[in-house]
């Protein structure tokens, strides 16, 4: 498999290459790589209202930038969009990222992913633990795994940073044999 990591919008290249690299470790076989390009986000996404951005507007435009591209339009292909604005779906407050399940496009943002987001000192390797945590749940709903609901198993939902924190960046035995096998089936013959 395939992971392209696309900044959306301004994206620090430090926290983009350390996903990269954490990715590369959880998704063994695959290849991962940071994009040059970077995806603007789109204004109808913005809800000034909220002072958010409806992920599901960056989705669409991250499956656009990934069919328009040939060279991304094989099936072992995934794009991760990141970024660094607030995202949210209605019904609820915010969300650290949003899949098709199962599809090619995911997005996160490590806007709440950061220690200072809540009053607490920077801590780089806590973000980035985090980046990744919501980085491989998301591309987990794009392999077609849903929500877990073991508590330490990536797949499991987050309502809030602590239920992020609690859980490990790995799949529980399941949920690592259904992304196993959809990778295993989206692969050429």
């Amino acid at each position: 498999m395939k992971i392209a990591i696309l900044p959306v919008g301004q994206v620090d290249k430090e926290a983009l290459n350390g996903i990269r690299g954490d990715l590369s470790r959880v998704f063994p076989q695959s290849f991962c790589y940071v994009s040059d390009d970077i995806l603007r986000i789109p204004r109808s996404a913005h809800n000034p209202s909220r002072k958010q951005n409806f992920s599901t507007e960056i989705l669409y435009e991250l499956l656009r930038y990934a069919e328009e591209r040939a060279d991304l339009a094989e099936t072992v292909y995934r794009v991760l969009g990141v970024t660094e604005v607030d995202l949210y779906v209605p019904g609820l407050n915010f969300v650290f990222g949003e899949a098709q399940c199962p599809g090619k496009a995911a997005v996160i943002s490590v806007y709440r992913l950061m220690p200072e987001f809540y009053g607490e000192p920077s801590d780089g390797k806590l973000f980035l633990e985090r980046c990744v945590k919501e980085a491989v749940h998301e591309i987990g709903h794009t392999l077609g795994v849903r929500h877990c609901s073991n508590p330490s198993c990536v797949m499991h939902f987050s309502l809030h940073i602590g239920m992020t924190d609690r859980k490990r960046a790995q799949f529980c035995g399941r949920c690592r044999l259904l992304a196993e096998r959809a990778i295993g089936e989206s692969q050429p013959s």
